[in-house]
């Protein structure tokens, strides 16, 4: 197949138009080149964008595909009439029909992350994301009460990752606490943790894929071996079953993955649904 350009074009971010553009186009087994234009704010602007998309469109020899989130009606109307190439308005195609529906009319902000100075909403995700790296890796238990979520583990089984995804997406305060040979040997939690039984939730991997993992960080290391990775899982997992802990294998799983899985099990009460 030939090569096909996709544009994702908007006057906020470009993060809702990407991520469903993204989403869409992965039901598709073909290679797309993706190019960003954030921020499309002004007429000027527009116009580059056009002389882009139709550039990109002579060199593949094929339509480019535009993914769009744009509101300014203006600057709207000359992607529309000036990209040569097939356009998928989101919000004309999810907004007017709500409009109609609900008989209201939408706010028209650009993005998501407008007045971002003044929604709750934001503040809410920059705290819960300090809160996290404060929290990251057994750092502090400070405060550690006020989690959402408190992820358990051995070293390098996804923790930190998952714990700063929570933060970012749903503005959860997500601690982590790694598992460590010590624990393993007591036969027990972490004492700072056995008082909030009901926010944990454990991340295994599989044994093979830690030591690949981990010899990325530690080269031929005790740490990073195949037997002491075994081991550390064989007792980590013995010990969340012991402790009643849910828990799943991210071998396998995306960050997104995991992180509705949590959601899932942990029901959250900051969260509305």
């Amino acid at each position: 197949m030939s090569k096909r350009t996709v544009f994702f074009i908007s006057d906020g971010t470009g993060i809702t138009s990407e991520t469903f553009g993204t989403a869409i186009l992965a039901q598709f087994e073909t290679r797309f080149r993706y190019v960003r234009l954030p921020f499309v704010d002004t007429v000027d602007k527009a116009r580059h964008a056009v002389r882009e998309v139709n550039h990109a469109g002579v060199v593949d020899a094929n339509k480019p595909i535009i993914f769009t989130t744009l509101v300014n009606p203006e600057i709207l109307k000359i992607i529309t009439d000036g990209c040569r190439g097939m356009l998928l308005d989101m919000f004309a195609t999810f907004i007017l029909p709500l409009e109609t529906e609900l008989q209201l009319k939408s706010s028209h902000h650009v993005g998501r992350f407008s007045d971002a100075s003044k929604s709750k909403e934001y503040q809410a995700r920059i705290e819960a994301i300090n809160f996290s790296l404060a929290h990251d890796d057994g750092q502090s238990q400070l405060d550690l009460e006020q989690s959402d979520v408190i992820l358990v583990g051995v070293s390098r089984s996804g923790k930190t990752p998952t714990s700063l995804y929570l933060a970012m997406q749903y503005g959860l305060k997500a601690s982590n606490y790694p598992l460590i040979p010590e624990d393993f040997e007591r036969r027990h939690l972490p004492p700072a943790l056995t008082q909030h039984q009901s926010k944990l939730f454990g991340l295994t991997i599989q044994p093979e894929r830690l030591s690949e993992i981990r010899n990325e960080r530690r080269p031929n290391s005790d740490y990073a071996s195949l037997e002491n990775c075994r081991m550390e899982i064989r007792e980590a997992e013995s010990m969340m079953r012991r402790s009643g802990i849910r828990w799943l294998s991210t071998t396998t799983k995306s960050i997104e993955e995991i992180a509705t899985t949590i959601l899932q099990e942990i029901k959250p009460e900051r969260l509305g649904y």
